[in-house]
């Protein structure tokens, strides 16, 4: 048992050292999103055309992730793709935007938070979506088609179409005309 976990450890961190290294390069779109693309493609991702992926982006795994096409992912974005995103075309994730498909299950009787596992749930966010900086995006969540989400909002529940939110918990703030 323990060395399997030791192999295990290898391998988690292998990924995690060359998944920094890619995302560490500069957002060039001719010579390195190209690199970080393939990257998530061999991960198990689905990448769109002319996507940009500034540096600093950590993405774990990549698996159950979709990307459309001319998605801007900014400087310091976090995605987990345990319980599945998709991002629709043309929308703006701002720097250090959290997207976060699971979360630790709270255990009853006080029982150790540690042991219990996680809650896996798919996060989906509509076409031309502008997603302001430092926000959360909690799993579950789905966030409608042309959505603003104001800076620093926690989203944790859904985001109709052509409306803007924002605060914490995020809540409309008006619709887009």
């Amino acid at each position: 048992m323990k060395t399997k976990r030791i192999w295990k450890d290898i391998v988690v961190s292998s990924f995690e050292s060359i998944s920094c290294l890619i995302f560490y390069f500069p957002r060039h779109k001719l010579i390195f999103n190209p690199i970080k693309k393939l990257f998530l493609i061999i991960v198990g991702a689905k990448v769109g055309k002319w996507v940009t992926f500034y540096p600093g982006i950590r993405i774990s795994t990549g698996k159950n992730l979709r990307i459309g096409n001319e998605v801007d992912l900014a400087w310091g974005v976090i995605i987990t793709t345990k319980g599945g995103v998709e991002i629709g075309d043309r929308t703006l994730i701002g720097y250090r935007t959290q997207i976060l498909s699971s979360n630790h299950i709270i255990p009853a009787n006080r029982k150790r938070i540690f042991e219990e596992g996680h809650v896996l749930k798919r996060i989906t966010i509509g076409k031309d979506v502008w997603i302001g900086a430092n926000c959360v995006i909690t799993a579950g969540v789905n966030i409608g088609e042309g959505a603003v989400v104001a800076a620093g909002s926690v989203v944790t529940k859904n985001v109709e179409p052509f409306t803007i939110v924002g605060g914490v918990p995020a809540r409309m703030i008006k619709e887009r005309n």
